[in-house]
């Protein structure tokens, strides 16, 4: 008998998981907006605002597999709280940078790099810790209800970064600061179940190793994981919004919060659909429709000049890029063993970090190279080519039905 929604977020831990969630997305989505805009008023060129994602990519990449290791060696949720609180002390010194009137970019990119590395840590250990917090009958409407969650605060963060950034940058970072610390305090707060731990390699090496192979071994996992490195890699438009929002759209720090908001919003209409009604059938042809939707609505974005219009395609962007990111989510929970999920998590949170961090970096380089809008269009047509590759080269994932499907034994 399938779980009523209702009795999903009754539970105490999980709703701290989700209060957790929230603040620390909130906090991120505002500081993202901050730093964006002020790096972009300083430097005045998308490639300054490259630099800031590929900042964060770089820790993120270096220790991104070894947390998780220690993910599934230790406690995720001192992990996880502990890393929290690194991202509360960056942003900190964002307030102390403000404080200081530095006009130079260098200080933020030396910030970011200290939050990049907090999220290599908080990353792995965040989306291995779900499983523990609720029985597995309940995993698949938990994965939507968090990202409802999730979603809902990537809706609010931006549309309250734009306005706080316009009272100053000041009030911004230091609502950053309070709500990492809140969701570090919440987090360690977490109760949950916690299981043995099977027997695996010896050294840190050997365990990040098997971790890599089991995700080179499972088809489904790695072409769902690498489907979405190249496709938001190549269309990933977010990163450039400063660029739309001041210089094409003309809509000023407000409007940079509500564009930013935009594709959370779509992405929230549909989590919270999924809440309800998971996805049962056909979800592998479903994915790839997902992400041609997604290639879609990106190059509509990139050639609009109206503000409306370029809320509509990014609220269409941010709603297919849900479903993919729910099936996604569901087809590595289902398919990865508790004794490995935090290595995996961490392979999917590399991935992920380099689609969005390194995708900041790449667009920011291309929109250097040919031009704001020629480099959107091109990434969203990117995107489009991405799917029909994928889907000859991963058979497994386009024909699977039911996610239950893939569940380990």
């Amino acid at each position: 008998m399938s779980q009523a929604p209702a009795a999903v977020y009754r539970d105490r831990d999980f709703n701290i998981f989700l209060a957790s969630r929230f603040l620390s997305t909130v906090a991120m989505q505002i500081q993202s907006v901050a730093v964006g805009w002020q790096v972009y008023e300083i430097a005045r060129t998308p490639l300054a605002l490259g630099f800031v994602g590929l900042a964060q990519f770089v820790p993120m990449f270096l220790l991104t597999l070894p947390a998780g290791d220690v993910s599934d060696r230790f406690d995720q949720r001192k992990v996880l709280a502990a890393s929290l609180f690194v991202e509360a002390v960056a942003g900190a010194l964002l307030v102390v940078l403000t404080l200081l009137r530095l006009h130079q970019v260098l200080p933020f990119y030396l910030i970011m790099m200290l939050f990049g590395a907090a999220r290599g840590f908080s990353g792995p250990a965040s989306q291995s810790l779900l499983p523990f917090v609720v029985p597995p009958e309940r995993l698949p409407k938990s994965i939507a209800w968090s990202s409802s969650a999730f979603q809902t605060a990537v809706i609010a963060g931006p549309a309250i970064g734009g306005f706080l950034y316009a009272l100053g940058p000041l009030a911004a970072y230091a609502a950053c600061t309070v709500c990492f610390v809140g969701a570090a305090l919440g987090t360690a707060a977490l109760g949950g179940r916690r299981l043995a731990r099977e027997a695996t390699a010896n050294s840190a090496i050997a365990r990040v190793i098997e971790g890599v192979r089991f995700v080179r071994h499972r088809p489904v996992v790695l072409g769902a994981i690498s489907l979405d490195l190249f496709a938001v890699l190549l269309g990933g438009a977010t990163a450039l919004l400063p660029v739309y929002a001041r210089d094409i759209l003309h809509v000023g720090p407000i409007g940079l919060g509500l564009l930013r908001s935009a594709p959370a919003i779509g992405a929230a209409v549909v989590a919270l659909s999924l809440g309800h009604r998971p996805l049962e059938r056909q979800t592998g042809r479903k994915m790839f429709a997902a992400v041609a939707i997604f290639g879609l609505s990106t190059v509509v974005f990139g050639i609009s000049t109206n503000f409306y219009l370029s809320i509509a395609a990014l609220f269409v962007l941010g709603a297919s890029d849900m479903v993919s990111v729910f099936i996604r989510s569901a087809l590595i929970q289902f398919a990865t063993p508790d004794a490995m999920r935090g290595r995996v998590s961490a392979v999917n949170m590399l991935f992920i970090g380099a689609s969005n961090e390194l995708g900041e970096f790449e667009s920011g380089l291309t929109a250097a190279w040919f031009g704001t809008v020629p480099s959107v269009i091109i990434g969203g047509i990117g995107t489009l080519l991405i799917v029909a590759i994928w889907m000859k080269l991963f058979p497994p994932l386009r024909t699977v039905d039911r996610l239950a499907d893939v569940a380990v034994a």
